[in-house]
């Protein structure tokens, strides 16, 4: 007779005991995959937004509690203060743009493509910038210095992409005083 047979019920309150750990355990490890499945559910729209492979910098950015929707503003707000600096925005820079805004899933007819398009015709209040550079200094300061690096690069050279879309004569000027100074302030904003 083994020992737990001594003590009636001894066999079921030990079953039950196992059953119900192994039915936490269990659910603590389907809570870690979906938490798991969910992060690379967001970093993979956070690639098709910023275009960088970066894990590091993604799970940064999602830590920190940033949305999808507020990296595509992010990434556009640039490209739009750029194509705006020399007063008008040509048809080659707003090409330039709404490619930018396709290749980051913004389809025509999306509130943030409509959202897009009003900034590409009347040029946005300096408050969007204002509030862009404040949103952005607060972003680079929590995160280190190759996520900041990455994060910028990709949102300079898109910018300079489109400050380059206008062209010029023979490629020559193609970028004008005034895309120079906004990308500089751009710049300053990741510093």
């Amino acid at each position: 007779m083994k020992d737990t047979d001594k003590v009636p019920g001894l066999k079921a309150k030990a079953k039950a005991l196992e059953d119900s750990f192994f039915a936490k355990e269990n659910a603590r490890l389907l809570t870690k995959l979906r938490e798991e499945a969910a992060r690379e559910e967001k970093r993979k729209e956070f690639r098709a937004v910023l275009n960088v492979a970066n894990d590091q910098l993604l799970d940064a950015l999602i830590a920190l509690g940033v949305e999808a929707e507020t990296l595509v503003a992010l990434s556009l707000v640039p490209l739009v203060q750029v194509a705006w600096a020399d007063g008008e925005i040509h048809d080659k820079e707003r090409s330039a743009i709404l490619k930018a805004a396709e290749e980051r899933g913004i389809a025509p007819g999306a509130a943030t493509h409509d959202l897009l398009e009003s900034w590409l015709l009347t040029k946005p209040k300096t408050e969007l910038f204002e509030v862009w550079q404040r949103y952005v200094g607060d972003i680079v300061a929590a995160l280190d210095e190759r996520a900041r690096e990455q994060l910028k690069t990709a949102a300079m050279g898109r910018a300079r992409a489109v400050a380059e879309a206008a062209g010029g004569f023979l490629g020559v000027g193609s970028i004008s005083a005034a895309e120079k100074s906004m990308l500089e302030k751009l710049e300053w904003a990741f510093d």
